[in-house]
């Protein structure tokens, strides 16, 4: 089975990347824009939240060994899809909850996928589901940042650990020994 390709935005990038970069089946993830109006925006401008880009992730994966609705289950399970334009501290646009898919089969599980993930949640999930767009990949600086770089930086240090404690606690199973 030839690989597949998943794009994620639920905040932050670095944290999202860290969430999978050790799971069974995922073969590169890559940090990146998506969504926006700039062509090859940097971070600084997809940060001032002019540009209409989402950071997001760009996943590539073997589906034979982890599946694209596994994917989209770690994917709820490790940011708050509730909240509108914004995880945790980080607020605006380019930190929403939005699923890129890729074929019209992505698109019908990430939109099963929120129907499932909403049984979980208090509150509505506001995970967009927008079409897939031009991809831009980040800066070098930011691609496989949490593993180069990320225990030295205090808002990783705060974020990051209990999304890799909530993806130990429910997907055990899908991450590489």
């Amino acid at each position: 089975m030839a690989d597949e390709v998943a794009t994620l935005a639920g905040g932050c990038f670095w944290c999202t990347e860290a969430v999978y970069q050790n799971l069974k089946g995922v073969k590169s993830v890559e940090s990146g824009y998506i969504g926006g109006a700039v062509p090859d925006p940097t971070y600084e401008q997809v940060c001032s939240g002019a540009t209409g880009h989402a950071e997001a992730i760009r996943i590539t994966y073997d589906p034979a060994v982890i599946s694209y609705a596994d994917l989209l289950a770690i994917f709820f399970a490790t940011h708050d899809p509730t909240t509108l334009n914004r995880q945790g501290n980080d607020v605006g646009t380019q930190y929403r909850s939005a699923i890129f898919p890729h074929s019209p089969e992505q698109e019908a599980e990430a939109r099963a996928g929120i129907a499932l993930a909403q049984a979980d949640q208090l509150n509505p999930i506001v995970t967009a589901v927008e079409p897939d767009a031009p991809w831009y990949p980040a800066e070098d600086y930011h691609q496989q940042y949490w593993e180069r770089v990320g225990d030295r930086n205090p808002y990783c240090m705060a974020v990051i650990p209990p999304k890799l404690a909530k993806l130990r606690k429910g997907f055990a199973e899908r991450i590489e020994a």
